[in-house]
């Protein structure tokens, strides 16, 4: 296996597979006023390197731009570097919003906290994502002085922000993300750590708990650990720090929720702590950033240097230096959303360097991705980057100034030199679609399968083979497309014995690796990363409450910042993300008759598309029929809606249980979610499953978002990664966080 040359032979040399120029045409380039694209991938690489090289005038008005352009051109052209989504949407565009992280400050305080929602407004219609610690707000139940009433709580503002971020949807090309962190001695932590149990709930966040030192050691000494009063600062109770534990580790075995964030380990290595102390991080967990920070993230392609199996060192070192330069320019290129975001970003110039395609470097090493020369092989390519990178940003210092809150001797520069442009120069990102675009894997997660189904909009069935699987299986003998059908269905090669063993051994995926080798990798890279680095553990399905807490216990004791898991369908309503054997010869059931009367309630609730009247009717059996209105007929939703009631009729007449069918409809999304008393309506199926819930006394907690299950694409149907917090589908581009 060779990964080819990591530059381009000529301006429109790129190659980009048909996965990758859906993505570009669906989310990246331009499109005229009906909405047809207008650029061509070429012409978006030239647009975003010829605004980020326009840069180098302010500090040099005799500085060679087209020579420049030329070469940022280049290094993107090659898919050896990637810069995150809004450098590529926005650059040379009128928006100009040119970064993916954010974090916004919320104090005690209401106004505060409705200035921080409105600033989330503006950063998500502008493409970014947020972070938020709500640490600062008192409890629920606490004195409000000024009304002498009682607060309400972090959890009840969550919400408030949830909504917001519904609403705004990132301008429509990308989907709005928050991150929530709580401190672990917040008095509402238990709330906290299981508000995402119902999964229809917070659906615009991630959250993570801000775990310190001081707890560890009393879940290790078996101590008690004291909540406490953001307000008074002053203990409210006392709880036991293992059953604390406990909950957040059987919540993030159910939903994968909550995360943990080590707070500690993530201020140990603030470089500027003279500027202040680190409370949150962006979305998916792997940018610390102080209040109004944000930060412009990119990552090198580690499939495009490796030549006649070895990393090719002087080439990624030209790669590293080229895209400190771009990235440093990307902060000055910027039109930033805030004035607040614009001084602070501006003051300690954060950039995050990071890499992708690290599971595909493995491969042409010929390196199992579990193993110790993997972990050997992570930490001296880092390393590498590390250094590098603090010496291009100190070059650059030279050239145009330190960042202005360099605190001189105190700052470890890592290079010898009293200079730094950069209070931080990598960061290890999830890479889901740019990774799409580079045609490799993302980040530093390992493959997720090795064959998997794509559906076409005709309906059709591709079977798609990892590129270097399919040449190892032509050049060992092995190939066809029954085989590769076959290892579709789990996308797994582990158990297909006329495989030979060695191929085996390499061509490992996700769930074929320990939880633990998981931690171990990120933890190599987390050695030489200033900021922090974000992956997913997956766990199978089997896996117990004790194999998550060994994996925490683990990551802490590594030197981890920050950790997610995922067990495979703990949301009970996951399609499996690969295919299945064939079913069994199915059994059909006769709904039973309908009898001349029956009895029942209707109720009015208002949707997105009007009033909804809805009738749920019982016979001696059970319910047996729901019926269904709008206040205004004919139109295509009224026959929508009266065919959901009628099916809907004929599933509980069948002997469908009832909260199985409010499990389906539950949670659907339309484009016009409502408010009726004092809940949201997300559509009208959502409307009815809240009449039936209503009538049989249940309550509601869909597994489902958006109207589809998590392992699968809602764009394409095909199967979603899990990275970082976000899924992605590799068939389509789809991505969402949270």
């Amino acid at each position: 296996m060779e990964a080819g040359s990591a530059m381009p032979q000529s301006p429109n040399d790129i190659f980009l597979s048909p996965n990758a120029l859906t993505v570009l045409a669906k989310r990246y380039l331009k499109k005229d006023d009906q909405g047809e694209v207008c650029e061509r991938p070429t012409d978006m690489f030239r647009r975003v390197a010829q605004t980020i090289a326009q840069v180098d005038r302010r500090y040099d008005p005799e500085a060679d731009v087209a020579e420049t352009a030329a070469k940022f051109y280049q290094l993107m052209a090659s898919l050896a570097f990637m810069p995150n989504s809004p450098t590529l949407m926005n650059a040379g565009r009128e928006l100009g919003q040119l970064s993916a992280c954010f974090v916004l400050p919320v104090e005690d305080d209401i106004s505060s906290i409705f200035d921080a929602i409105k600033n989330t407004a503006l950063i998500h219609k502008s493409g970014g994502g947020t972070g938020f610690s709500f640490s600062r707000i008192r409890p629920e139940n606490d004195r409000v002085l000024s009304t002498k009433g009682v607060a309400s709580g972090p959890i009840s503002f969550m919400n408030i922000f949830d909504v917001a971020t519904e609403t705004i949807k990132q301008g429509g090309t990308r989907r709005g993300a928050n991150m929530a962190i709580l401190r672990i001695d917040h008095p509402d932590i238990e709330k906290f750590i299981t508000c995402k149990n119902q999964t229809d709930k917070l659906t615009n966040f991630n959250i993570s708990v801000a775990v310190t030192d001081a707890f560890m050691e009393a879940v290790a000494t078996g101590a008690d650990f004291a909540l406490i009063n953001p307000r008074t600062r002053q203990p409210v109770r006392q709880i036991k720090a293992a059953a604390l534990f406990d909950l957040i580790v059987k919540s993030a075995w159910s939903t994968g929720e909550p995360g943990i964030i080590f707070i500690d380990v993530v201020n140990r290595g603030n470089t500027i702590p003279n500027v202040g102390a680190i409370e949150s991080t962006n979305p998916c967990g792997e940018q610390p950033l102080l209040p109004y920070e944000s930060c412009n993230l990119g990552s090198i392609n580690l499939a495009r240097v490796v030549h006649n199996k070895a990393i090719d060192y002087p080439i990624l070192k030209d790669i590293v230096w080229t895209a400190v330069h771009f990235l440093d320019n990307v902060i000055d290129a910027n039109k930033f959303p805030l004035p607040q975001i614009e001084e602070a970003t501006l003051k300690n110039r954060k950039i995050g360097l990071g890499v992708m395609g690290f599971a595909d470097m493995l491969l042409l090493l010929g390196i199992s991705y579990n193993s110790e020369a993997a972990g050997h092989c992570a930490e001296e390519v880092m390393a590498f980057i590390q250094r590098e990178s603090k010496a291009a940003s100190a070059a650059l210092a030279e050239k145009r100034g330190n960042f202005p809150n360099f605190p001189g001797s105190v700052f470890d520069t890592g290079n010898g030199q009293g200079h730094m442009r950069n209070a931080t120069t990598t960061t290890i990102a999830p890479t889901g679609t740019i990774s799409i675009i580079a045609g490799c894997s993302s980040g530093i997660e390992p493959l997720f399968a090795i064959s998997f189904v794509r559906r076409v909009l005709d309906g059709a069935e591709l079977v798609e083979v990892h590129p270097y699987f399919e040449e190892v299986a032509r050049q060992r003998g092995f190939y066809s497309v029954e085989l590769m059908r076959r290892i579709a269905q789990t996308g797994s090669i582990r158990d297909l014995k006329e495989i030979p063993k060695d191929i085996r051994r390499l061509f490992v995926t996700a769930h074929d690796i320990t939880p633990q080798w998981h931690v171990r990798l990120q933890a190599a890279f987390q050695k030489h990363t200033d900021n922090a680095v974000s992956k997913t553990v997956n766990f199978p399905a089997t896996a117990t409450m004790e194999d998550v807490r060994q994996v925490y216990l683990l990551a802490y004791e590594l030197g981890l910042k920050g950790i997610t898991i995922y067990r495979d369908r703990s949301r009970d309503q996951q399609v499996l993300s690969f295919g299945q054997e064939k079913p069994k010869a199915p059994q059909y059931i006769a709904p039973r008759p309908r009898p001349t009367r029956t009895l029942g309630v209707t109720e009015l609730i208002n949707t997105g598309c009007g009033k909804l009247y809805v009738t749920v009717n019982q016979d001696d059996v059970g319910f047996c029929e729901v019926f269904a209105q709008m206040g205004k007929t004919g139109g295509c939703a009224s026959s929508q809606i009266e065919s959901t009631g009628r099916l809907i009729s004929l599933a509980l007449r069948a002997g469908v249980q009832l909260d199985a069918v409010i499990k389906q409809i539950s949670g659907i999304r339309c484009p016009n979610p409502h408010w009726s008393n004092g809940g949201q309506v997300l559509s009208c199926p959502d409307a009815i499953s809240k009449v039936l819930a209503a009538a049989a006394q249940v309550n509601l907690s869909p597994d489902q978002e958006d109207g589809v299950t998590m392992g699968s694409c809602p764009d394409c149907g095909g199967s979603v990664e899990h990275e970082g917090g976000c899924v992605v589908c590799r068939a389509c581009g789809f991505s969402r966080c949270s």
